[in-house]
């Protein structure tokens, strides 16, 4: 695939929800409307159109949200996304998080071929976290974080300077 700037397209970022367990003042409203379910992809159709994009040439692919782990069965799509690295198809699967789901998926992530994340982490301080994602739970995150680590995943940390 090439865009109309004549360079190839291989890389790939797909929502696979809009839903999310924070409520971030930069991002959110507390009480957010979201789309109906049936009006998302399903599971299917995501990686349906993720390995037909794999086949016109994507080689890298991040998955997003919203929150990813929050979506239900999300391991079932990364484990089919990731049967495209095991044949040589794609060369890497990535995920973005905001890592309250991490303790859970962290090793599965891994299982899956995902070598590498984005854990976005706006403060170190809990208090200010607490603020800033109205929901959130610091000592979550870093849980998450430690056992990504401990599961071998790299990571990156993405701040929004406020």
């Amino acid at each position: 695939m090439v865009d109309p700037f004549c360079r190839l397209v291989t890389y790939l970022r797909v929502s696979v929800t809009d839903r999310c367990d924070f409520r971030c003042t930069y991002c959110m409203a507390e009480n957010m409307s979201f789309l109906p379910k049936k009006d998302l992809l399903s599971l299917e159709e995501l990686d349906r159109l993720c390995s037909a994009f794999i086949a016109k040439g994507v080689r890298k692919l991040r998955l997003t949200g919203g929150e990813p782990l929050v979506r239900k069965n999300i391991m079932h799509l990364v484990r089919s996304i990731g049967r495209h690295i095991e044949i040589g198809d794609l060369d890497e699967l990535t995920l973005t998080t905001n890592g309250s789901q991490l303790a859970r998926f962290a090793q599965d992530l891994y299982d899956c071929d995902v070598r590498r994340i984005n854990i976005s982490l706006d403060t170190l301080g809990p208090q200010k976290f607490k603020d800033i994602t109205r929901w959130g739970d610091f000592s979550k995150v870093m849980e998450g974080i430690d056992a990504a680590q401990k599961a071998g995943l790299k990571i990156k940390l993405n701040a929004v300077a406020l």
